[in-house]
């Protein structure tokens, strides 16, 4: 019995040591906010235990239109830089290509905005203050919530569809732009872009779910981070939204990482987070 008793002790304390660190966060994993096709659509809660500035950003969880789960004891490190400042960081995922195309995920992502904004006693967190964040197709989607969105739909019969989907700060990582030359029927297209099936549209979807199309003067401030030497999604997709953005007198800043392809390391990752976090605090919580 001693022995039994030493060896679930001994793998008690393994699965303890194997946890990450999250006492400074409370997790509330795959909260639904809408189903189609059978299937929840879903997101991960990542809330300051102290020192909450009432400020939510939204994590596009997107890579090629694709939509992956994991553990969120894992992300939690990802977030650490926002929940250190006081932010709630909800992690979107959205309906995944191959099966759900680019204009579906631009329709879950708007649903999860509305979902937060409507819940947002629940979730402690003030309703006019929403930034939205992602890299690559995740900085895609962050765009069109930041150029696209509306006030909702008041003859709606669905409570969560009357909700405006209107974001008050976007960061974009990497971000494509003008989906109009990435699709199958465009000239010159990357042969790249051949192992992404969301990019599978004709050319009026690509226009309708191409940010640059829809810059007007009331986007939300938007901070773009770009590689210069991004093979990629080529740095001209950050510098002609920018461009529009200031054309449109819209608050804008593009940040150029010269050294950097599609993605960030060692201290470009650092000064990127870095800008991100501090743009947030600026439109989210000193504003």
């Amino acid at each position: 019995m001693k022995r039994l008793i030493a060896l679930l002790m001994l793998f008690l304390f393994g699965i303890v040591s194997m946890r990450p660190a999250v006492a400074d966060v409370t997790i509330t994993p795959d909260v639904v906010y809408g189903h189609k096709e059978g299937l929840a659509m879903t997101f991960d809660v990542f809330e300051p235990t102290a020192n909450s500035n009432g400020a939510a950003v939204l994590f596009m969880v997107s890579g090629g239109w694709y939509s992956k789960w994991s553990p969120p004891e894992q992300a939690q490190k990802q977030f650490r830089p926002l929940t250190d400042e006081g932010f709630t960081v909800f992690a979107v995922r959205h309906g995944s290509s191959p099966k759900f195309s680019i204009p579906e995920a631009i329709s879950d992502v708007r649903r999860s905005v509305r979902y937060i904004r409507l819940n947002a006693d629940q979730f402690k967190i003030d309703p006019n203050r929403i930034g939205v964040f992602g890299m690559s197709a995740g900085g895609h989607l962050s765009l069109m919530l930041g150029t696209a969105s509306d006030e909702g739909d008041a003859d709606s019969q669905d409570p969560i569809e009357r909700v405006s989907d209107r974001v008050n700060a976007v960061v974009a990582y990497v971000a494509p732009t003008d989906l109009r030359i990435m699709v199958r029927s465009a000239t010159d297209r990357l042969p790249a872009y051949d192992r992404f099936p969301a990019l599978d549209l004709d050319m009026s979807g690509a226009e309708l779910a191409s940010p640059l199309v829809h810059v007007t003067p009331d986007d939300a401030p938007t901070l773009l981070l770009a590689g210069a030497k991004d093979d990629l999604v080529p740095i001209m997709h950050s510098e002609k939204i920018h461009a529009a953005f200031k054309e449109a007198k819209l608050t804008s800043e593009l940040i150029r990482f010269e050294n950097a392809g599609h993605g960030f390391g060692g201290e470009d990752a650092k000064n990127a987070t870095a800008e991100m976090v501090a743009w947030f605090k600026t439109y989210l919580v000193t504003k």
